[in-house]
């Protein structure tokens, strides 16, 4: 068994039943007797580039454990699934931690953590200070 990177992505219209793709596709992986490492949703997210006129997917990333035979059923269940507009497959070297996030979890994490933007000035606010600004000119010009 070798360990795979899989991130596919989902057309937006469907976002609802990504929870029952993921599902199905753990049920084709663990049949062949793999196993998943990690399995992150990352959600709906921009697209680098419109793919059938679309410039948003729900994004899913799976690290798993399998044989040729199931790795073979995985891509051709996402072939024939008109709902992923695009997958992708990597051979990885070594099993990735369970603790380890990846990168586009993390920032998401750091967004989070970020304090919240205080109040914006208010345009009135702004023109009290040129009021005042006025009254000293006319002031000096006495």
């Amino acid at each position: 068994m070798r360990f795979y990177e899989i991130v596919f992505l989902v057309h937006p219209d469907q976002s609802e039943q990504v929870p029952a793709m993921v599902e199905r596709y753990k049920g084709i992986i663990e049949n062949g007797n793999g196993k998943i490492v990690r399995l992150e949703d990352w959600g709906r997210r921009q697209l680098a580039y419109p793919i059938q006129n679309l410039v948003k997917a729900h994004y899913v990333l799976m690290n798993v454990e399998v044989d040729q035979a199931t790795l073979a059923e995985l891509t051709e269940t996402f072939r024939f699934n008109d709902a992923i507009l695009r997958h992708l497959i990597m051979k990885r070297d070594g099993d990735v931690a369970d603790t380890e996030m990846s990168i586009i979890m993390k920032s998401k994490d750091e967004k989070s953590d970020k304090p919240e933007r205080g109040e914006r000035r208010r345009r009135d606010d702004e023109g009290d200070t040129a009021k005042s600004d006025d009254d000293s000119d006319s002031a000096e010009a006495a």
